[in-house]
């Protein structure tokens, strides 16, 4: 059973990670913006025309030469490195549940109790009038010898 899964695996792997593209049939046709040409500022205006072509856009700023590669961030590639192990249909099938429905679920839920616990605390402190900005101006009016307004209410 566990060649099954190694099987699926490699077959899904292979199926969608090109390891050595081939530059004449994997590469994006070319565009009108991919051909370098230099610009010809006597050939686009005429005699009579009073605008002038900006010095930037005649010499542009060089670029940095080597740019380090992009990071692979779909999904696929780290759904195949955590299903790589799995030895039945049974764990793929666990993976996949926990990836894709058990974690986002936790994640959300969390996330809106977060929230929904910091909107009921922040409301009830500022009515009170002991949120952090009220507590650090009473301080720095106290500092400064302030008289603090309506504190007797």
């Amino acid at each position: 059973m566990s060649s099954v899964a190694a099987e699926i695996t490699s077959t899904i792997q292979s199926a969608s990670v090109k390891r050595h593209p081939s530059p004449h049939h994997d590469l994006n046709p070319s565009t009108a913006a991919s051909q370098k040409r230099p610009a010809s500022p006597t050939a686009s205006l005429s005699s009579n025309s009073t605008s002038s072509i900006p010095i930037s856009a005649l010499k542009p700023t060089p670029r940095r030469a080597n740019l380090p590669p992009l990071p692979d961030l779909r999904f696929e590639q780290s759904y195949l490195a955590s299903i790589e192990h799995a030895e039945t249909r049974g764990r793929v099938a666990w993976i996949t549940m926990r990836d894709q429905v058990i974690f986002p679920l936790v994640q959300g839920t969390l996330w809106t109790l977060v929230l929904s616990g910091w909107r009921f605390w922040n409301r009830g402190v500022s009515f009170r009038g002991a949120s952090f900005g009220a507590t650090l101006r009473k301080w720095w009016w106290g500092v400064n010898n302030w008289e603090i307004p309506n504190e007797g209410k």
